[in-house]
């Protein structure tokens, strides 16, 4: 970032009523505008007001681009071309249930491909990689850039959290977004998501975008939008990106939690599992491996056990004893079905949201998780169902919790005569490249 940046170049107010009118700013104005505000030049209110502005008038790739290149460059951009072997990463929008990224690093590392997977943590109805990962003993995603980088040659992955000096402008950009009511503009999810993706350093990137009730996009025409626009800022950038655009109206698997959720990752790595983590896995694999040349069968690595041995290798190295018990809640409650017929909707928000009620989620960064609470599902739509089977089982450690995740369900399930049940969606539903 220019060491000499005039705060005075342009007027911020200026170009917050540009942009609220519905004009464009110029890339040089865009640029200026993350400089400036890391730089601690535009204030918390005039950026808020930027963004809201971004969030009802959007921005062009002219704009996007170096919007985007300012936030890379404001920190470190990593490199591993010297490595000895290919990179690659794979990004989630976020959904209910999706456990993927424990499954996927491993299965990628043990077919020979190095995975600098960058994860987060769960905020509001969506979980995140770190959360679930921290519920294992010992284990930690804190790493520098030099110990990622001897755990990528040694084991081949290494799941961890962005460093302070991985696009830093991102980091304080997306705190004031998730306090104004911000979050939901494609614009600023491509640019956040870009940022770090591109400044990790990873030659190829797959981008699981999610579609549905439990996504930040809810409709496919919307999903379509925000996987080509990252697809386009990733391209640019030199980085090989595809994105699949998969379905979140039902959580992904059996679980959405914490330790739940490392649970039924390991179910998989062990070759069983839900069947729909299992294609999802496996279709982003296919992706990760095309990306960088790679002939490898990753279904064939998965039957074979090499895939759950790099588990063991990468938590280890990770501080973490994957022999270890997983937390277990100290109350249950369980949810049942209402009528008999054939499950028809288990809707992903609610689903979510019950889990964030259980303890599973936070409100803040800064709150803590519980690492037993969730929710486990018995049936997904297309199920038969008996009045009074299980449905669903709630866990946590503090049960004054359950009426608040009970009321989030309410109107979740829809039981429906058998032959009346509706077309589910498929699970990927589209490729953008």
């Amino acid at each position: 970032m220019d060491g000499h940046l005039d705060p005075r170049r342009y007027s911020t107010v200026d170009l917050i009523r540009r942009k609220r009118d519905g004009g464009q700013w110029s890339p040089d104005e865009a640029r200026w505008i993350i400089e400036a505000y890391t730089a601690g030049f535009i204030p918390d209110e005039q950026m808020s007001a930027l963004a809201m502005a971004v969030f009802f008038r959007g921005m062009s790739a002219a704009e996007i681009d170096p919007w985007t290149a300012a936030m890379i460059d404001g920190g470190v951009r990593l490199d591993y071309s010297d490595l000895g072997r290919p990179t690659v990463d794979k990004h989630s929008t976020g959904g209910v249930g999706d456990k993927i990224t424990l499954v996927l690093t491993p299965l990628v590392a043990a077919c020979g491909v190095a995975v600098p997977q960058l994860s987060g943590r769960g905020l509001g109805h969506t979980g995140g990689t770190l959360d679930k990962l921290e519920s294992i003993p010992g284990w930690r995603g804190d790493l520098s850039s030099a110990q990622v980088r001897s755990q990528l040659a040694e084991v081949g992955g290494a799941i961890v959290a962005a460093g302070p000096d991985l696009a830093p402008a991102d980091k304080k950009l997306y705190a004031l977004r998730d306090v104004t009511g911000t979050v939901e503009s494609i614009p600023l999810i491509a640019s956040s998501i870009m940022a770090k993706k591109i400044a990790e350093g990873t030659e190829a990137l797959v981008l699981d975008v999610k579609v549905g009730s439990g996504a930040f996009m809810k409709d496919l025409a919307e999903a379509r939008e925000l996987a080509r626009t990252m697809v386009r800022i990733g391209t640019g950038a030199g980085v090989r990106t595809v994105a699949l655009l998969s379905d979140m109206s039902t959580p992904l698997g059996l679980t959405a939690g914490n330790a739940l959720e490392v649970r039924e990752a390991v179910e998989v790595l062990a070759g069983g599992g839900p069947p729909d983590v299992v294609e999802l896995t496996l279709a982003l694999a296919a992706e990760m491996l095309a990306a960088v040349g790679s002939d490898a069968d990753p279904a064939e690595v998965l039957s074979s056990g090499r895939a759950m041995d790099r588990w063991r290798r990468l938590i280890r190295a990770q501080g973490g004893d994957p022999d270890a018990p997983l937390p277990s809640a100290l109350e249950t409650d369980v949810v049942t079905a209402p009528t008999s017929g054939v499950l028809d909707r288990l809707d992903a928000m609610a689903v979510g949201l019950a889990a964030w009620h259980l303890g599973a989620g936070r409100v803040r960064k800064e709150d803590d998780v519980q690492a037993a609470a969730g929710v486990e599902l018995h049936a997904k739509p297309g199920d038969l169902v008996r009045a009074g089977d299980p449905l669903l089982t709630l866990h946590t450690d503090t049960p004054e919790r359950f009426a608040a995740a009970r009321a989030a369900l309410d109107d979740a399930v829809r039981i429906v005569e058998p032959g009346a049940a509706s077309t589910r969606p498929p699970l990927v539903q589209d490729r953008v490249e």
